[in-house]
């Protein structure tokens, strides 16, 4: 089976043409000399989510197809309880897409090559006057480990169906890489975004002040990941998340025998040591994931963890793997966080399979 872990095949080019049925309202254009922009924290309300039904045969295989078809659909359904929902499918998927995913969401014809919104899709972000803007960061295949002649295309797409601003980033990186708290302060790894498969050449000095222009940062907090490992080379959404401003949930394996072990006591370490844009000690908050799943049993790229939710209007989704005991201690500590929220946990297994997980098959459009 061909994965999103796999790094030794690649997948084929799916789809074919591309429409925008109804939802465009303005077309996208090019930004010169924009204005000051923010990314909202994820937190904030949202104007939609998108995501994309670009499961196919080649990348997944015949038997995990339809799992990973029905995963996609649940979370689809499940986010559109809470707010607006829109799903990108090939043209001859329309059909399929609405089978899986219900009648409440919207569907939108494109041409795909996977499911990864939250990487391939635009990084919306809004200025002081409340225009949206959508960030391309020139979506590369996670660095050449998988063909995406179809998904480069999708930030472009989803800005202009968006009709937001587009915004050609400068640097090449993914929005699982991203996660702010909407007043300044990011956490990024150096892994993904400082790596010669993305950004050959580039500085962290560099780096820093373009991602501090285009996503309203006054500091960046550095988590060094892991390089070569997955595919996403340490995508910050596996391992700390905002809450809110000052609070950070944070991914421990406690397995002595997995790589990420010590990974994630040295992000834990950094962040518990870490300020943010206002001055303040972060209250960091472990997450230990799972010790048994039910679909990770043979499958050393199975994604088990509890820290790649995804936040949503009035609720947040979240994910479960078959491990009682280690579920409801992540749903009750992040219950404790947000009271406020409704938890809903769901079987994501296939889709965890791959080497994903909610955060990384939706994308928020910020209200």
């Amino acid at each position: 089976m061909i994965t999103r872990r796999n790094f030794g095949q690649h997948l084929m080019a799916a789809g074919s043409g591309l429409a925008l049925p109804g939802l465009l309202s303005l077309p996208a254009q090019a930004a010169t000399n924009p204005p000051p922009w923010l990314m909202p924290d994820e937190g904030a309300k949202h104007k939609r989510t998108w995501m994309a039904f670009g499961a196919s045969r080649t990348v997944w295989g015949s038997s995990l197809l339809p799992q990973v078809r029905a995963n996609l659909g649940l979370i689809a359904s499940t986010i559109a309880e809470f707010e607006p929902v829109t799903v990108l499918a090939r043209p001859g998927e329309l059909g399929l897409a609405r089978q899986y995913c219900g009648s409440e969401v919207q569907l939108l014809s494109a041409a795909l090559d996977d499911v990864w919104m939250r990487d391939s899709g635009c990084v919306f972000v809004k200025n002081p006057q409340g225009q949206a803007a959508g960030l391309d960061f020139g979506f590369n295949g996670w660095g050449g480990k998988q063909a995406c002649a179809q998904d480069k295309k999708v930030a472009a797409l989803t800005s202009a169906a968006a009709g937001a601003l587009a915004i050609k980033a400068g640097l090449i990186m993914e929005g699982g890489a991203i996660e702010v708290d909407g007043q300044g302060t990011a956490i990024l790894t150096e892994s993904c975004i400082l790596n010669s498969n993305r950004n050959p050449g580039i500085s962290k000095a560099t780096a820093e002040a373009r991602l501090m222009a285009l996503l309203g940062l006054q500091k960046i907090i550095w988590l060094p990941g892991i390089k070569g490992r997955d595919i996403t080379d340490a995508h910050t959404d596996f391992y700390a998340r905002f809450i809110r401003p000052g609070v950070v949930v944070a991914h421990y394996d406690s397995d002595p025998y997995s790589y990420d072990h010590a990974v994630t006591k040295k992000h834990l370490n950094l962040l518990r040591a870490a300020q943010d844009a206002q001055g303040r000690l972060l209250d960091v908050i472990p997450l230990t994931g799972p010790t048994q799943t039910r679909g990770g049993r043979n499958n050393p790229d199975f994604a088990a963890g509890y820290i790649n939710f995804y936040l949503v209007n009035e609720g947040l989704i979240l994910p479960e793997f078959g491990d009682a005991r280690a579920d409801a201690i992540a749903r009750n500590i992040l219950q404790d966080l947000l009271p406020q929220r409704e938890i809903v946990q769901l079987n994501i297994d296939a889709i965890a399979a791959g080497g994903g997980g909610i955060h990384c098959v939706t994308q928020q459009e910020p209200a």
